[in-house]
């Protein structure tokens, strides 16, 4: 058993494309017609392109229920590794919002940003990792 797709919510496939790609600097993936919607994944530049996430229409109401109602009470819907937690900081600082600066958090370094979507990331430094 392996995990290869994760999907999160996002409000407008188009937009969260856009901020996946250009801001953050993932990959388009896969860009599938299907109905109304897309079969809309990104991949991360530094890992295998086999592990997809799926940017997902949040079209349900239960969906959209369930990103306000997290997003609200400050929970990041995912979390992404990083090298350098502070040289990421830098540069995405004037792009998102940080609700969270880099901060030690026991074995780990976190900071957590909203993507624009409707969701709030984490990205997590672990330990033995130096920053710069």
């Amino acid at each position: 058993m392996k995990i290869k797709l994760n999907s999160i919510f996002v409000e407008n496939q188009t937009k969260a494309l856009q901020f996946y790609t250009e801001v953050l600097g993932f990959k388009k993936g896969k860009d599938i017609p299907v109905g109304e919607f897309k079969w809309l994944t990104v991949t991360s530049p530094d890992g295998p392109a086999d592990i997809e996430l799926v940017l997902e229409p949040n079209a349900n109401p239960a969906a959209r229920q369930f990103q306000e109602s997290i997003f609200k009470q400050g929970i990041p819907i995912t979390a992404f590794e990083v090298d350098d937690i502070n040289t990421e900081y830098e540069r995405l600082k004037d792009r998102v919002m940080f609700t969270m600066k880099p901060s030690p958090q026991g074995p780990v370094k976190i900071a957590i940003f909203a993507d624009t979507c409707g969701n709030l990331i984490q990205l997590y430094q672990p330990a033995g990792a130096v920053s710069k």
